[in-house]
């Protein structure tokens, strides 16, 4: 297997595994309790548990981005060429897609689902700009510790910002595709993908700054 294939394939799997999760343990809060505050801590226990695990099992073979904001900062900073930024943003759409819908079947649900929950407003807009900022400074200035900075950055912006930290586009469309507790309608997956890129372009801005000071 080429190198660029088992690249693909690392970023398929993480991003499938990093839905399952997501959907999943949603889906399992709602059977288990009625309690929001609950259903959103399992869910977010869950999601810091396999970011955890999928960061660090993939790293080495494509440097675990499952996250088209994190590619496209690597094109913008030629750290991976635009053909091969293309196909990692494909098996990253995929392989979230597929995981959602696999979430769904293995709890006994229809297996494509389109969902109502409507998330976007002033307030979630601008956490999605601050929950990407974020990631992306991690990611770019402790990527070697991202194993645990990443989760722990998600896991905490799951309840300190009013969007839960979807900061990921592939995931944000995603979840479009089920009508359970992590689902996004349809009408709010552009403008959070929107305030995704922003939050982006402000880390990617003021990276140049933040590297100077390291120094």
């Amino acid at each position: 297997m080429g190198a660029c294939v088992k690249k693909l394939v690392a970023e398929f799997l993480g991003s499938f595994f990093l839905l399952v999760a997501v959907v999943g343990s949603g889906i399992m809060a709602t059977n288990l309790t009625t309690d929001v505050a609950l259903q959103l801590l399992i869910n977010a226990l869950a999601t810091i548990a396999t970011l955890h695990v999928v960061i660090s099992l993939f790293v080495k073979s494509s440097g675990a981005h499952f996250n088209p904001v994190v590619t496209l900062g690597a094109l913008y900073q030629k750290q991976i060429s635009p053909k091969n930024s293309a196909k990692y943003l494909l098996a990253q759409l995929l392989g979230a897609i597929a995981g959602t819908l696999f979430a769904n079947a293995i709890f006994d649900l229809p297996t494509f689902q389109s969902s109502h929950s409507e998330r976007f407003n002033h307030g979630t807009f601008l956490a999605e700009v601050l929950a990407t900022f974020g990631l992306i400074l991690i990611v770019n200035l402790k990527g070697k510790d991202a194993a645990v900075l990443v989760p722990a950055w998600i896991g905490g912006a799951y309840f300190f910002t009013s969007s839960t930290s979807f900061a990921n586009p592939s995931v944000t469309i995603a979840r479009e595709f089920t009508n359970t507790f992590s689902g996004i309608a349809p009408s709010s997956v552009l403008p959070f993908i929107a305030a995704q890129l922003i939050g982006l372009v402000a880390a990617i801005a003021v990276l140049p700054y933040l590297a100077k000071e390291k120094k």
